[in-house]
């Protein structure tokens, strides 16, 4: 098709079963193995932080996610770019800016919440 996907790369900071994601430990192979694919470009990484009701306990993840994309940078690898960090919810947005988010998923604070529907 000659086009090029962006993309982010999810990355299971906190281990949690219940999240998606690859593992911190296998960022670089994975990286190095997707640079190789022409038709996608890597913009940078997302997580998903355990939920908290102090979001001051997830800032170490997001301090993670930074650190991961610096390494991943320093690969200098074609078609890797970590100009994104997507990270922080509605309840944690705030620490997450601060630890380097570009972008957040803020749709409760916005919408509200979620009603669930039978």
């Amino acid at each position: 098709v000659g086009k090029s996907v962006a993309c982010l790369v999810e990355v299971n900071v906190a281990g949690e079963v219940s999240k998606h994601g690859i593992s911190p430990d296998e960022l670089v192979h994975f990286l190095s193995s997707v640079s190789a694919l022409e038709h996608i470009s890597v913009r940078g990484l997302m997580t998903v932080a355990p939920y908290s009701h102090d979001p001051e306990e997830v800032r170490p993840v997001f301090r993670k996610l930074r650190d991961l994309a610096c390494q991943a940078a320093e690969l200098k690898l074609p078609r890797v770019n970590m100009t994104e960090l997507s990270m922080g919810m509605s309840g944690d947005f705030e620490v997450a800016i601060e630890e380097g988010a570009t972008m957040v998923r803020i749709g409760s604070a916005i919408f509200g919440a979620r009603s669930l529907q039978n």
